[in-house]
């Protein structure tokens, strides 16, 4: 290739005739079928004869083109071309250059690669002006932090515009338009797309390159019923090794093992069997699966025209190059099957061919584009650095080089390619949040069907909903996530299993109750159901409670009591459910389970590990935390008697009314009135702990009133910031601009007229004369000028008033200097602080305005004589 770069540097100047219709579709087929594309095309050159290309061009004309029926149309026709700039228009000079350059490029490229499709190189943009694709490339830097990551960007190109196929499968497009128009209308084909992809990842730093080549059915027509939906992909769980203690030293051994190894053996045998049965029927299943979900064989396949966004390693810490679809904003190796092959690709700067052989679709591509023997680029000004050659060659090449070009200097023949024609790509705020075209879009995967809408678009605040399926058909349903936005609820995700009829409910921080999780099946209350909380927002530390109609447990965190598990038992009630039963007739408690956090500040010994309250059995039962140099821990337990015995005695305390069990027996434990401390204080925390279970029932039933009050009005919450959603914000800036406008008319229909209060004194409808004219403006002068006078002589008495209590105050404290307090002296000068704060603004007001006032007197003077009404009556004076 390098006598084509050599006649291309010759005769890049050199005038064209007018570009080419395009070809028939028997020729670009004849052409297309000759280039290497797919896996199925042989590594051998065949000869086809005029007779065999005339059978396959029937075959492929009669063969159906699985095209969506109902496509939206988005022709030049449908384009309002009449606002566009003029570089839309029309060509400047150096892109007319560049255009003679491609033509002449594309020349000798189909003279040197006669078997190869013809270069993509100059469409027609929206006004029919040919274009060369590098320069349809505007590299633009959104201010959305959002679009800065290249998988969130992919996913707003794919989410914003709307799919259109491409005219003829088997070659590109005839039209390439501007991102600011494919914007604009919201459709556009996949060269559409990746170009204004291309754009905005380029802008954001990566090095991203827009393909021309081949892909699959499914990839081309956009067609995801064969793929997995990625919101139902499971991250994998990593299992964490568990640390074994350490052992003990003096563990107790296990008991010997004696059970027959012949059995044992046995029934393992038995289990493999049982296991590849079910293993052998399960492959069978998913053969079975597998073969109905098959697509059909494609007979285009290999030949349909795609593009997609190339990504190489180096910018942006990208460890390893990859492809984006722009149709689904899905991430593929560079090695996946979906892409069979590569013509040319692009970015702003050059244009590259792909001289590599696609047998093997794109697997053994290398993707060095400063490679000249795989990659044959258009302009010499390519920012790819070269190959490095070995010393040798390059010291061969040095001589070779020295030789040719002695005595002559080196030119410079690098051709840098145009700016982009294409205008400033903006995105308005409106235009981001709304996303999807009218703010809805569906798009349907294997087994699952996604749902988008725009925030605010529904009046619960639904954004996205994922509806799986057991069937593919999609005709019965598995499962519902729903994921919601601005709720004030601070609901995030509710996932409905409609097998189990099991509902969790997500829930942000904020809201009111700490709720994070809520599982249930029914509404109702004492049904089962578990409760997750923030605990770092609730006083108690409760992080989980978990309800059955029998049971209900709590765990907590955090406490200072290092309350750590609370286990209530409840009995049947008496009285007929009602709804809120838990308080006019609550559940009795039989009993009550505490367990307790190790506390550092006590003893194994006095630290309780586990609390029983046995109410119905009038038993306490104790265990407490086992030291690490023991193998057990003590227990104690404590039975509650009546108060009076059967001849009416009191009964204090007796022996048999503690059970106890100690490691290391101590004399203050056996003594009856430790006991007895330690029963009573028992007995009042069985109430509280009775109490805390009637509040965790109040609870239940305040969280789930909440909860249904929440899910009829599902109210929204707005940012003070959105100026257009935010009503109370709009309604009090509406107000406040009504309010300044209602002033301004005022004061201009009320404008101050300083004359009116003397020219009041005159007849109504009399002419002023000229003597009236002079009185009126001496009783003006001197008017304004006693006002000056008292303001200075009122500024004066504040002054002297302020001075005179100062002082005052000064007199009194040297007076009672010896009996004041502390309190009393702080008062003082805390006064005489603020006093003197205000002397001396006084006395720079008075200073102020005794040098404004002579000012303020001859501007008003300057005025009178400027008046229109008098100014006929002083010019005499004047």
């Amino acid at each position: 290739m390098e006598v084509l770069r050599e006649t291309l540097e010759e005769e890049g100047e050199e005038e064209v005739a007018k570009h080419k219709e395009e070809a028939e579709k028997a020729e670009q087929v004849e052409t297309a079928v000759k280039t290497a594309k797919p896996a199925e095309a042989p590594k051998e050159d065949t000869i086809l004869t005029p007779e065999m290309l005339r059978d396959l061009d029937k075959k492929l004309s009669e063969t159906e083109t699985l095209v969506p029926t109902e496509s939206p149309l988005f022709t030049k026709e449908t384009i309002d071309t009449s606002q566009l700039p003029v570089s839309y228009k029309t060509n400047s000079p150096k892109e007319e250059h560049l255009l003679q350059v491609a033509d002449n490029f594309s020349r000798q490229y189909s003279h040197l690669c006669p078997d190869r499709v013809p270069l993509f190189l100059h469409p027609l943009n929206e006004c029919e002006v040919p274009k060369f694709v590098s320069t349809t490339i505007r590299p633009t830097l959104t201010p959305y932090p959002e679009l800065y990551n290249w998988d969130s960007c992919a996913q707003f190109v794919s989410d914003f515009l709307t799919m259109v196929p491409l005219p003829d499968p088997l070659k590109p497009p005839a039209y390439l338009y501007s991102s600011t128009t494919v914007l604009k209308y919201q459709l556009g084909n996949c060269f559409d797309f990746s170009t204004l992809l291309c754009s905005l990842l380029i802008g954001s730093g990566y090095d991203a390159y827009c393909v021309n080549g081949y892909g699959s059915q499914d990839l081309c027509l956009m067609d995801l019923t064969r793929e997995v939906c990625p919101l139902t992909v499971k991250p994998k769980e990593t299992s964490k090794k568990e640390e074994k203690p350490p052992p003990k030293k003096y563990a107790i051994k296990p008991p010997r093992d004696l059970s027959s190894k012949f059995e044992q053996e046995q029934e393992k045998k038995r289990q493999m069997e049982i296991r590849a049965q079910e293993e052998k029927r399960l492959q069978e299943e998913e053969e079975r699966l597998m073969e109905a979900e098959k697509a059909k064989p494609d007979s285009l396949h290999g030949l349909r025209v795609h593009s997609w966004v190339l990504v190489l390693s180096g910018k942006r810490e990208v460890p390893e190059s990859f492809f984006i679809d722009p149709f689904t904003a899905r991430s593929y190796s560079t090695q996946d099957d979906h892409f069979l092959g590569i013509e040319s690709l692009w970015n702003h700067k050059n244009y590259w061919i792909n001289m590599q052989d696609c047998w093997n679709c794109c697997k053994d591509l290398v993707f060095d584009l400063g490679d000249p023997v795989r990659w044959e680029y258009m302009l010499l000004g390519t920012d790819k650095p070269h190959l490095s050659l070995t010393e040798e060659d390059d010291i061969d090449l040095n001589d070779d080089d020295d030789v040719e070009n002695l005595g002559k200097e080196d030119e410079d023949k690098s051709f840098d390619m145009p700016h982009s024609w294409v205008e400033q790509i903006e995105i308005s705020p409106e235009a981001f949040e709304t996303r999807c075209p009218n703010g809805k879009k569906v798009i349907q995967y294997k087994r699952a069907k996604l749902e988008k809408w725009a925030p605010y678009l529904n009046s619960n605040g639904l954004v996205c909903r994922l509806t799986t399926y057991e069937d593919l058909e999609c005709t019965k349903t598995l499962e519902i996530k729903k994921w919601y936005q601005n709720r004030e609820d601070m609901l995030e995700l509710k996932h409905i299993n409609k097998r189990t009829g099991l509902n969790i409910d997500y829930f942000k921080p904020g809201h009111p109750q700490a709720l994070r999780v809520h599982s249930y099946k029914s509404t109702q209350p004492e049904m089962d159901r578990v409760m997750e909380f923030y605990e770092t927002a609730r006083v108690d530390g409760l992080v989980k409670r978990e309800e059955t109609p029998k049971t209900m447990t709590e765990y907590y965190q955090g406490r200072q009591d290092f309350l750590s598990y609370r286990h209530i038992n409840f009995g049947p009630r008496v009285k007929k459910l009602t709804l809120n039963s838990a308080e006019s007739n609550p559940r009795p408690i039989v009993k009550i389970t505490e367990r307790f956090f190790r506390n550092p500040e006590k003893p194994a010994d006095e630290d309780v590990a586990e609390r029983t309250f046995l109410i119905a059995e009038e038993r306490i039962q104790l265990r407490f935390h086992c030291r690490e140099d023991h193998i057990t821990a003590s227990k104690r337990e404590f039975l509650r008697r009546t108060e009076v015995d059967s001849k009416g005695n009191k009964i204090v305390m007796a022996p048999d009314m503690c059970i106890s069990f100690e490691v290391e027996p101590m004399e203050h434990t056996k003594k009856l009135l430790y006991q007895y401390e330690t029963m009573m204080r028992l007995k009042d925390e069985e109430k509280l702990s009775r109490h805390q279970a009637w509040e965790s029932e109040l609870e239940v039933l305040e969280i789930l009133k909440l909860r249904e009050e929440e899910e009829e009005s599902h109210t929204l919450t707005i940012s003070i910031y959105d100026t257009k959603r935010n009503e109370k914000s709009k309604e009090y800036r509406e107000a406040m601009e009504r309010v300044m406008h209602e002033e301004h008319m005022r004061q201009v229909e009320t404008q101050l007229d300083y004359l009116a209060p003397f020219l009041a004194q005159l007849p109504p409808g009399e002419k002023l004369t000229r003597w009236q004219a002079v009185r009126l403006k001496d009783e003006c002068l001197s008017d304004f000028k006693q006002r000056l006078i008292d303001k200075a002589n009122l500024i004066q008495a504040r002054f002297e008033r302020e001075t005179q209590e100062l002082q005052k105050k000064q007199q009194w404290y040297q007076e009672n200097q010896v009996t004041l307090t502390a309190e009393d002296e702080d008062l003082y000068l805390s006064y005489c602080s603020q006093a003197m704060f205000r002397i001396r603004i006084l006395e720079q007001r008075l200073n102020r305005h005794k040098e404004l006032a002579p000012l303020k007197y001859l501007a008003l003077e300057e005025k009178l004589h400027k008046d229109p009404r008098l100014m006929e009556y002083l010019k005499v004076f004047a």
